[in-house]
């Protein structure tokens, strides 16, 4: 005879929701990187988190902690906007750790 494991689902925080997609992390992976849950009706993806330099990202680099604090998810998600220093990302281009485009921007 086997042992017989209990499952439990277990209701995780959501930390950000955008339209149908649910995002939340999960505690009880220890052997994985940090990473994140999308979930989308009965679908699930998961994303690992990796750090990127802030060198990267000079806007958020030269602005306060404050100021990078105030951000906004725009374009139905597909970017996220900071107003107090005119910088607009992809979201597409930070989950695959890519540099901000080039710009005039003198810090």
């Amino acid at each position: 005879m086997g042992s017989h494991v209990p499952t439990t689902i277990v209701n995780m925080p959501t930390v950000l929701r955008i339209g149908a997609y649910r995002f939340y992390f999960y505690s009880h992976e220890p052997n994985e990187p940090s990473h994140i849950h999308i979930d989308r009706d009965n679908l699930s993806a998961k994303f690992w988190l990796e750090p990127v330099p802030l060198v990267w990202y000079p806007r958020l680099l030269a602005a306060t902690p404050e100021q990078r604090e105030k951000w906004q998810v725009c374009g139905g998600g597909y970017g996220i906007h900071w107003e107090e220093i005119d910088e607009d990302l992809s979201t597409e281009g930070l989950l695959r750790g890519a540099p901000a485009p080039k710009s005039s921007f003198q810090g």
